[in-house]
């Protein structure tokens, strides 16, 4: 074979040009080095978790991932991530309930089933869900409580796994004041007094949350007091919200389902509570009874916004009758 003058000018191109290009192609680009922190093992995690009540930072009744890992216990959705150091809280509880399949629809369901097929339906035509409850405190020792639903079996799990690592002790604490001025129109929420009643911690922690956040969203009501608040306070509150229940009964959507029209009379969420209010001196200024019922597909949510509107209509009828008032002196040293 005859061989061309070209020949070992193409061996000297191909060997400058293509052989390096080669060798950098093969060669694999550096990727850049994340500065965070690598994530935290998860020690548990619900990826159908539903977050009911409690989180400030997430919308209720909103669905996502709770990961407790050994520093943090987060909620990761679409509204949002929300985070509680692990050593911050200070009790967790499960429950767990029965409640009626496709809720509303499976009623409208059951409805279109001729000759009683609709009650016996009812009979099968639910699923437990579990309920998680976890309390924890804030920078300035606020009590705090938050509320998610899990699928059947999950809240028991996690239950287990914050036991491994207990939370750290908590000690009971409130606003003491020496030596400080009277906030206008400001309140704090003692913790309910729930020696009275077997309730839930569900339905105790949404009573103190839905009650704080009413008061915080009611015209004219100052600064609203946490349970456990201590420190960096400058002033004092000027009235003081202590709850107790006296009666409980919790309701139950399955046994209304299958009871047919009777089931609107029996079955439901039933509370009775009863509230006095003091000024800064302890004196008892005004005391009720509240009582609710409640049915439906949120009741423990529902039952607890109720008795919070009507503490929280009677506190701003409360600041009223003390604006029309006479001042009285104040005192050079209000305590609570």
């Amino acid at each position: 074979m005859k061989s061309t003058p070209f020949a070992p000018l193409a061996l000297i191109l191909h060997a400058t040009f293509c052989v390096p290009a080669l060798l950098f192609a093969s060669i694999p680009t550096p990727q850049p080095v994340s500065k965070t922190a690598p994530p935290v093992a998860a020690v548990w995690q619900s990826t159908q978790a539903e977050h009911v009540y409690g989180f400030p930072e997430i919308k209720h009744n909103k669905k996502g991932t709770l990961t407790l890992s050994t520093d943090t216990l987060t909620f990761t959705g679409k509204s949002g991530i929300a985070s509680v150091p692990r050593l911050s809280v200070t009790a967790v509880s499960a429950g767990n309930q029965r409640v009626e399949i496709w809720g509303l629809g499976g009623r409208i369901l059951r409805m279109t089933i001729p000759n009683g097929g609709g009650l016996a339906a009812a009979s099968v035509m639910h699923h437990r869900i579990d309920m998680l409850t976890v309390e924890y405190n804030d920078g300035r020792g606020g009590t705090h409580s938050a509320v998610f639903f899990l699928p059947a079996n999950e809240a028991d799990q996690a239950l287990h796994n914050f036991a491994l690592t207990p939370p750290a002790a908590h000690g009971e604490s409130s606003i003491v004041c020496q030596d400080a001025p009277i906030e206008p129109k400001s309140v704090l929420v003692s913790a309910p007094n729930w020696d009275q009643a077997q309730v839930p911690a569900a339905y105790r922690a949404l009573v103190y949350e839905h009650l704080v956040d009413r008061l915080r969203n009611t015209k004219d009501v100052g600064h609203v007091y946490r349970e456990g608040e201590t420190g960096g306070q400058r002033s004092c509150p000027q009235y003081t919200i202590h709850i107790a229940i006296k009666a409980f009964k919790e309701g139950s959507s399955v046994k209304r389902s299958f009871m047919g029209p009777v089931g609107m009379f029996v079955g439901t969420t039933q509370m009775k509570f009863d509230v006095n209010y003091t000024d800064a001196s302890g004196t008892i200024k005004n005391s009720e009874q509240i009582a609710a019922t409640m049915r439906g597909e949120s009741e423990s949510t529902n039952v607890a916004d109720h008795v919070a509107k009507n503490v929280a209509k009677h506190y701003t009828n409360l600041l009223k009758k003390s604006e029309k008032s006479p001042s009285p002196a104040k005192s050079s040293e209000p305590t609570l």
